[in-house]
């Protein structure tokens, strides 16, 4: 058991020290952002009260882009 805990604090140090690399936060942010605004799209579509089209997905998707990155900077 204490090697195990002794892993986990020193993945947790090493997890809680990283800032990370932003241009990978920026393309998963840019991806998940995109594929939910194509459901999101795509489901009122379904209900009928928006269009599906390119436009549509891509307005979306920079809103939520816009949107996350706000916030997550903040």
């Amino acid at each position: 058991m204490s090697d195990s805990d002794s892993e986990r604090e020193g993945f947790e140090a090493g997890a809680a020290g990283s800032q990370g690399d932003p241009r990978v936060l920026i393309a998963m942010n840019a991806v998940l952002s995109t594929l939910f605004a194509w459901t999101i799209v795509w489901g009122l579509s379904f209900l009928g009260v928006l269009e599906f089209g390119l436009i549509n997905v891509a307005t979306a998707a920079i809103v939520l882009f816009a949107m996350t990155y706000l916030v997550t900077m903040s």
